[in-house]
């Protein structure tokens, strides 16, 4: 470090620290970074991602961060704050190009100088490829006007768009596709209202997940909570509007891929009606779950795309559901008791917290507590209907390339490929009370819960913590699908986690057809429960 600029001003012992504790990032020695840091709740680092309060915190995320690309300190600036307390300023130089910036407050705490608080300005990063498979400026253009004028898009690459090839989050997948001869209806009723395409973002393999890593491409950053899931199958476009770089994202959602991202990253999310908006050109994970769906930052815009994209004047194809939307949903819920028994202990206290400051507002709604069956067995049906199908669509693919999918999606695919006509017959049958359950208790109210069990798990998490979760969000999500209903989730919840306070979303289910007037009610609620925050956007970053 002597031949680095301004090291020798810097106390012999404070520039051995910050030695050791660089030669550990570029190395990715996590004991060593752990052990830079000080212990405690006080401790703070931050970046364009986010702030993490507590070393806890720190640690977790640094753990799935893996190590940064080779550099070189070529600049120190030393300043002492007090008594052993120090702040260093470093440039770095990427052999790759480039330059960043560390700022650190370094302290002596037991003859051992310790980071107390850090902030790391990368090197600008032209492309974050766990997020983007293509992006521009824009990457088409939409209409120089229309109500949709101004907003960007971030189009998950599940979507045909004229001149390209579907990628699906595999690049074996992306290899053999072909180039698109069309857009799909969904991407061109965007562009002919004015939004422009951001460009093409990432999805889980095949859309056959919801924790939202991808084993070939990395895991798109949660913008609301550092160091978590995004949340998937449409991971890459909900990444993308949490962290700013599009307003909109155009999704798909078989059994809560816009939900569960909405959810983890603080977003207004729209599943709807099923085989409302049209799906050509869309390439299917299971026909009859399927469907189109929005994530916008605020209530306010999604209603604006739901306003244009579900009208007579929005869809070239679409039948408007202005019928069923004109008219106001009743201010009435109906809470399933049996879904909030899967929720998280802390979860369920935010909801319940959240019902009784409902109650209290001269304007309050009708909240009744209903019974919409056993979970376990709604998910089991829809679970093997949805194997038959994801089976039949990608099986041949799947068997074609041995290999080519991340070891999570390629179980799934194993289990899909052992549902016999027998198995989906019978869960078929189950399902049809199952819908007609659940479309008779939204006839009158309109079902409110949890959109999540909980916070979105950290991204070190193990196996068995994922698939848990897995399977409690499955059963909170599955119901709207079996019955083709509208659910939106909007960021009305805050629960505690390591990481530092999480977005949990409320979900709301309303009758088929009623989509618009859902956005409308949604925005409500949330005007009615914080009438100070209500009309803010929520997501982005949190530095």
């Amino acid at each position: 470090m002597s031949a680095v600029q301004g090291a020798d001003a810097v106390p012999p012992d404070l520039l051995e620290a910050f030695t050791r504790y660089e030669a550990a990032i570029v190395a990715n020695d996590l004991d060593t970074l752990d052990a830079s840091f000080a212990p405690g709740e006080s401790t703070l680092r931050g970046d364009a991602a986010g702030l993490l309060v507590g070393h806890e915190a720190i640690s977790a995320f640094r753990g799935t961060r893996g190590g940064v690309p080779p550099r070189r300190i070529e600049r120190i600036e030393h300043r002492e704050l007090g008594p052993d307390v120090a702040l260093l300023v470093s440039v770095s130089r990427y052999a790759t190009g480039g330059t960043g910036l560390q700022t650190q407050v370094w302290q002596r705490l037991g003859g051992t100088w310790l980071i107390t608080a850090a902030h790391v300005t990368p090197r600008p990063a032209a492309l974050d490829r766990s997020i983007w498979r293509t992006v521009g400026t824009p990457f088409l253009q939409g209409a120089w006007e229309g109500p949709l004028a101004g907003l960007t898009v971030a189009v998950k690459d599940l979507f045909a768009i004229q001149g390209y090839r579907i990628g699906a989050g595999n690049p074996t997948y992306l290899d053999g596709a072909r180039r698109e001869s069309s857009t799909a209806p969904a991407v061109s009723d965007l562009l002919r209202g004015g939004a422009s395409l951001r460009g093409i973002a990432r999805t889980d393999e095949l859309a056959y997940s919801i924790a939202g890593d991808n084993a070939h491409y990395g895991t798109p950053p949660n913008g609301a909570l550092p160091g978590a899931l995004p949340g998937g199958s449409s991971s890459g476009p909900a990444s993308a509007v949490a962290t700013g770089q599009a307003e909109v994202a155009l999704a798909t959602d078989t059994a809560g891929s816009v939900r569960v991202p909405a959810s983890y990253q603080g977003l207004w999310g729209l599943r709807t009606t099923h085989g409302l908006v049209p799906r050509q050109g869309m390439l299917p994970l299971a026909q009859s779950f399927d469907t189109v769906g929005w994530l916008t930052r605020d209530g306010d815009t999604l209603q604006r795309v739901a306003d244009w994209c579900l009208s007579y004047d929005g869809s070239e194809s679409t039948e408007s559901v202005y019928g069923e939307s004109g008219r106001d949903l009743p201010w009435r819920f109906a809470v399933p008791s049996e879904l909030l028994a899967v929720v998280e202990p802390d979860t369920r206290e935010a909801f319940d917290g959240f019902l009784a400051a409902l109650a209290a507002r001269p304007d309050a709604p009708r909240v009744d507590q209903v019974s919409i069956g056993d979970p376990e067995e709604i998910l089991a049906a829809f679970r093997t209907v949805q194997g038959a199908e994801a089976w039949r669509n990608d099986g041949a693919w799947v068997q074609e390339h041995p290999g080519a999918l991340g070891p999570a999606v390629a179980a799934r695919f194993r289990a899909a490929a052992r549902v016999t006509a027998q198995d989906e017959a019978a869960a078929r049958s189950a399902l049809a009370p199952l819908g007609e359950r659940v479309r008779g208790l939204v006839a009158d109210a309109v079902l409110l819960l949890p959109t999540v069990p909980g916070p979105a798990p950290l991204r070190t998490s193990g196996g068995e913590r994922v698939d848990a979760v897995r399977t409690a969000t499955l059963q909170l999500t599955a119901p709207a699908a079996v019955a083709g209903l509208p659910a939106l989730s909007a960021p009305l919840l805050t629960v505690g986690s390591l990481l530092g306070p999480a977005p949990v979303g409320v979900c709301l289910v309303a009758r088929a057809d009623t989509d618009i007037a859902l956005v409308r009610l949604a925005r409500r609620l949330a005007r009615v429960a914080d009438p100070d925050h209500a009309a803010a956007p929520t997501g982005g970053t949190t530095a």
